[in-house]
């Protein structure tokens, strides 16, 4: 028998889910024990991923809390969102620890999330229990935890790119825009004509202008992070490459501040944090540049004719976004290295 923590995987057939299968698969501690998908229980997970044939061929389970804890101690919910808000329970009732990378859990306003989801909230005792995980701003409180839910992609990059300036009150909340490009796979692997191939290679396009899901949850960290409501101008665009998030953050600058001084601030606010990369003067990052890994890298721009900053911050969507950030929560959670089975190169070109 192994000594590992067991983890099922609620949403297998998912992107994010099989994203958690490969990444699972080298982790020291921690190895999958159930694959699990509530519409293709007791098929083999080959059958939608060939890529794992001779790596896991077993049948997919069903969300039965019981006969999951039978197997797993950790459950990872990648699922869409209003599916989690019904299944959280039961596996925290089961005595399972629960990561939920759906959007169900961030928003602690069960009327704000109605308003920006468009489905019933989960309930608020729930909504109260689960702690926010963007574990290099809110590590303290994810250490321990027994659920957490895992921060959206788009928020990722555009508050790792933003909280530290912020918090050191060095830039304007309120003047703060964000345009932010994402690859498809952000949308998952159901189809829609607008991740047709014919509607998206050789196009780029805006989309959910002013109404995307993301932008309470971006608005409720900064908000923490400047002592007083933020509310900001979030576009997102879609881009026919298949992984990626690059958030472009502009704002006024407060003070007398330089591009070596927003440097430094982010190299000592990220100090110790493994997954967090501050390019230097004069370098800013691209999204091949963390393809595959969970790194998150940062790259800055003052224009003292504006008297702005732009900050430019990139991620996998899959990785540091999803699944990768989901395993680095699980590490802090049990009080393990941060970086355990993600200690991994970006894949270049």
């Amino acid at each position: 028998m192994s000594n590992k923590t067991g983890i099922a995987i609620v949403g297998s057939t998912g992107y994010g889910g099989v994203e958690l299968i490969r990444l699972l698969a080298s982790h020291p501690q921690a190895e999958v024990t159930s694959v699990i998908s509530s519409s293709s229980a007791g098929t083999p997970i080959t059958d939608g991923y060939p890529h794992l044939a001779g790596i896991r061929e077993e049948l997919l389970d069903d969300v039965e809390p019981a006969k999951i804890k039978e197997k797993a101690d950790i459950v990872f919910l990648a699922t869409p969102a209003g599916v989690a808000s019904k299944l959280a329970p039961q596996y925290l009732e089961a005595g399972l620890k629960v990561i939920d990378l759906s959007g169900d859990y961030r928003l602690k306003s069960p009327e704000l999330y109605e308003q920006w989801y468009g489905k019933p909230a989960a309930d608020k005792a729930y909504l109260e229990q689960a702690v926010f995980g963007l574990a290099e701003i809110y590590g303290d409180n994810v250490r321990g935890a027994s659920f957490v839910s895992n921060p959206g992609c788009y928020p990722t990059a555009t508050l790792l790119g933003l909280v530290p300036a912020v918090k050191a009150g060095w830039i304007d909340p309120a003047s703060i825009i964000i345009d932010a490009k994402s690859g498809v796979s952000g949308a998952g692997r159901g189809a829609s004509l607008g991740t047709h191939y014919s509607e998206l290679n050789e196009n780029f396009k805006a989309y959910k202008v002013n109404k995307h899901q993301h932008i309470p949850e971006i608005e409720m960290v900064l908000g923490d992070a400047a002592g007083e409501p933020v509310v900001t101008t979030f576009t997102t665009h879609l881009v026919p490459m298949t992984r990626g998030i690059m958030s472009t953050m502009y704002a006024t600058i407060q003070g007398d501040r330089s591009l070596s001084d927003f440097i430094g601030l982010y190299k000592q606010f990220y100090e110790g944090r493994s997954f967090v990369r501050i390019r230097p003067e004069g370098q800013w990052p691209a999204t091949k540049e963390v393809w595959g890994s969970n790194y998150c890298d940062i790259g800055f721009a003052v224009d003292e004719r504006t008297n702005r900053v732009t900050i430019v911050s990139v991620i996998d969507n899959l990785v540091k976004g999803a699944a990768g950030q989901a395993i680095q929560n699980m590490n802090v959670m049990m009080g393990w290295d941060e970086t355990l089975g993600l200690q991994f190169v970006p894949a270049y070109p």
